[in-house]
């Protein structure tokens, strides 16, 4: 059956009963289309396209009649040109090589005496213009947008729109046309003019100052769009046209970034836009973020900014989630331009931690974390772990970091910083990254006046809770380490201190080796604090034995690990004085990076720098040894001091001695080639928890007891460090390379070299690469240059180090 017109296809489209009937009638009805275009019937060509069309909405094939909508656009009559041109819209697109015959036709209409005509034509072009037919059609729509006609101009503003899009090289085209658009009175002219210019202005930055001009005119036209009455023409909710004053505020942000005097020209009616927009509606609201964001992104004073994240804050109370959120986004995009303003919505945001919606919670924790400073890190940190307590598990990775390096950044005092991390292990010790662990125990290394303190928590803490893992780690190494202070005060954490016994005190840690939380890790850690326990004097005898049946219970053990470490624990009963050395307290570990050095997360802590003078756990790390030799103008600077120089060696830098196992004081020289050949500290970690294992030969039992030595006090004499000769390497072309050898007798076979690279000219060296070699018999270590650009008078290094084979003397 053939239809006649759309209407009868539909109905019998609709008539059909299953899918498989609809789509047998689409077949037919297609085969019947195809069948009356190859007729050429001109009377029938308006019905068939139009049942085409309605073909190709349902999904099926319509390709086919491409050239009959081309045919109906080449008609004069009105009807059949709409219906074409919607035709070439739906069955065309820019890739179609088709494309080429519909610009003649494009260009003829564009010129018609029907303004309708004009229209359709414009509407076409921009919605399938390519790159070619732009640039073809590009002087036809800069003189239309000349036209006298509205309904003309503002269509051809969005084709120009398009032109730019596909050919920015032609934006120039329609600057002086765009400029005097912005001074039309039409609402819909006016907002596809300021559409156009903001485009402009996104894809040529040189256009930024062809526009400036217009910003009076900008302010103005949002002037009368404020303060007018009502106008039922255009008003949405009680505000006069929304959608043009968003898009001036969005070219006003672009007009004003970096430049003074128009933002100066612009804060006057940003702030009454502010003031007098209602924000009970969505309306309002859309404005108002507008409004702000052009505020903080201007040269707004201060005042302006203060009121933009006033706004925001208020927003922070809406019913609204999806308000909230964007306030809660733009506050973290903003608070490091104006902190203290922010910090004044702080009870809200804390709040936002409770909401329901989990997006929303992510996004002000993260505000909380921008928020810490020194004077309000006690109450955040205190609502951070408040929430700690009630998390998704997937928070708890993420806030025990940062609290953890908000703590150490920002803490009031060391006690403070210890009851902080201990609160954090006990509520999410299983989400605890290693290097925070590291952290605390480095700084209760370092606080010796809080070791009781710590150990009686950590004591209390693993009696109540034994399945956080790094809680069960820390309180390990803390009670093995520290034992005897805790068996000697008791709980000193109590009114009144409580005595603990030994026997006590191993039952809790051997408790946890058969706990179901155990794993290998905590296993190592407990067997060698029970190990360190046994050699101190506190412990008694039968808890002495105690540990030996233990160890040797754990000989056997499957865990290759576990088994080792008990071997070699269970031998050192049998070395008497020797094992006191081997198993003596550690000593404090070497400051060469903090937990803020170490984890790196997307969004830095706390809203202020620090500075804490002296601060061990503090950003800045100290020099780990003092210097006593006298300094002076008229000393003598040899190549050691110039490598002081160059490392930026402070000759009064000190550090607090820990103990009695601090080390013995060096020089500032010795600091300095200390960079060559010291070794990194040990990680905190299981394998390091004793000074070393000791062999079972009698040779190396000799060797670890001089290895267990434990540091005294007093400092031994300091043999006088080598001279070190600089030896030309490069000379030409304005640069000049030095290398400085330095070898150690300690480790033969390593060789220490330190470049230096200077330029002797006036023009500095940029991007330089250095590159050695060495023969296959040695390796070559080469760390990155301090800097690949060099400046005149500048000193830049690079550090080498070459190893060779025993019995192999590298070579210089």
């Amino acid at each position: 059956m053939v239809y006649h017109n759309l209407k009868a296809l539909i109905k019998g489209i609709r008539a059909c009963k299953t899918v498989a009937d609809e789509r047998a009638l689409i077949k037919q009805e297609s085969a019947a289309i195809r069948a009356s275009f190859r007729e050429e019937d001109s009377y029938a060509r308006h019905n068939n396209v139009a049942k085409l069309l309605y073909i190709h909405m349902l999904g099926s094939e319509a390709h086919f009649g491409q050239m009959e909508c081309l045919k109906l656009v080449a008609s004069p009559r009105f009807g059949d040109k709409r219906l074409g041109y919607l035709g070439i819209m739906l069955l065309l697109d820019e890739s179609q090589e088709v494309l080429t015959l519909v610009t003649n036709s494009l260009k003829n209409d564009m010129n018609h005496t029907n303004m309708y005509a004009v229209g359709l034509a414009l509407c076409t072009f921009a919605d399938i213009a390519s790159e070619e037919m732009s640039r073809d059609l590009a002087n036809e729509i800069e003189k239309l947008l000349g036209s006298s006609n509205t309904y003309i101009r503002k269509k051809a503003a969005l084709c120009a729109l398009r032109v730019v899009k596909k050919v920015p090289d032609l934006a120039d085209h329609f600057i002086s046309k765009a400029k005097n658009l912005l001074a039309d009175r039409n609402h819909g002219v006016l907002l596809t003019a300021i559409t156009l210019v903001t485009e402009m202005c996104q894809t040529d930055p040189a256009c930024l100052e062809e526009f400036r001009n217009a910003v009076p005119l900008l302010v103005r036209h949002l002037k009368a769009l404020v303060t007018t009455g009502y106008s039922p023409e255009h008003d949405v909710s009680g505000i006069t046209d929304p959608f043009l004053q968003v898009k001036i505020l969005r070219l006003l942000r672009l007009l004003g970034r970096g430049d003074a005097q128009a933002s100066e020209t612009m804060n006057d009616i940003l702030a009454q836009v502010a003031t007098n927009t209602e924000s009970s509606k969505n309306v309002g609201n859309s404005i108002l973020y507008e409004t702000v964001m052009t505020v903080l992104e201007i040269e707004a004073d201060s005042g302006l900014r203060v009121m933009a994240i006033n706004i925001l804050g208020k927003f922070l109370s809406n019913r609204d989630n999806n308000i909230r959120y964007v306030a809660l986004n733009t506050l973290n995009k903003v608070v490091s331009i104006d902190t203290n303003a922010v910090q004044r919505h702080r009870n809200i945001i804390l709040d936002c931690l409770r909401d329901g919606d989990i997006s929303i919670r992510r996004r002000a924790l993260e505000l909380s974390y921008a928020l810490i400073n020194e004077s309000n890190v006690r109450v955040l940190i205190r609502e951070l772990l408040a929430f700690l307590e009630v998390a998704d598990d997937e928070f708890k990775l993420g806030m025990t970091t940062q609290i953890c390096l908000a703590a150490e950044r920002f803490a009031p005092n060391k006690r403070w910083h210890i009851d902080t991390v201990l609160r954090v292990l006990k509520l999410a010790g299983n989400f605890v990254r290693e290097e925070i662990l590291s952290a605390f125990i480095r700084l209760v290394a370092y606080t010796p006046e809080l070791q009781g303190y710590t150990a009686s928590k950590l004591y209390t803490a693993l009696r109540s809770d034994i399945s956080q893992e790094s809680l069960t780690l820390a309180a390990t190494w803390v009670i093995g380490e520290y034992s005897e202070i805790l068996l000697e005060g008791g709980l000193v954490d109590e009114d009144q201190a409580k005595p603990v016994t030994d026997a006590e005190l191993i039952e809790l840690l051997v408790s946890t080796l058969d706990s179901p939380y155990a794993n290998y890790l905590t296993r190592q850690f407990v067997m060698t604090a029970i190990t360190k326990i046994s050699a101190r004097p506190t412990t008694s005898a039968p808890q002495q034995e105690r540990i030996q049946t233990i160890l040797a219970s754990y000989t056997t053990s499957p865990e290759l690990e576990i088994q080792q470490r008990a071997v070699e624990f269970a031998n050192l009963f049998n070395l008497g004085e020797i094992r006191a050395g081997v198993l003596e307290r550690m000593p404090a570990p070497e400051l060469k990076q903090t937990v803020i050095g170490v984890v790196s997360e997307n969004k830095p802590v706390g809203s202020v720098q620090p500075s804490k003078d002296g601060d061990l756990l503090g950003d800045e790390i100290p020099s780990a040894a003092t210097t006593n030799g006298p300094t002076g103008a008229s000393a003598l600077q040899n190549n050691q001091d110039l490598l002081a120089e160059i490392f930026g060696s402070s000759s009064t830098s000190s550090a607090p001695t820990p103990g009695p196992s601090a080390p013995a004081p060096k020089s500032t020289v010795d600091d300095i080639l200390g960079l060559f050949d010291s070794t990194p500290a040990a990680p905190v970690g299981a394998a390091s928890l004793t000074q070393t294992a000791l062999p079972t030969s009698p040779p190396m039992q000799a060797a670890a007891t001089a290895f267990a030595l434990p540091q005294t006090e007093t400092a031994s004499p300091q043999p006088a460090a080598p001279r070190l000769t600089a030896y030309p390497a490069y000379d030409k072309n304005e640069l000049r390379i030095s290398l400085t050898p330095q070898t150690s007798p300690q480790r033969p076979g390593v060789v220490n070299i330190l470049a230096r690279f200077q330029v002797t000219g006036s023009t500095p060296a940029t991007a330089l690469n250095f590159q050695a070699a060495v023969p296959k018999s040695q390796q070559l270590q080469m760390l990155p240059m301090s800097n690949p650009d060099i400046n005149p008078g500048a000193v830049e290094t690079q550090q080498m180090r070459v190893i060779a084979p025993a019995g192999v003397s590298p070579g210089f």
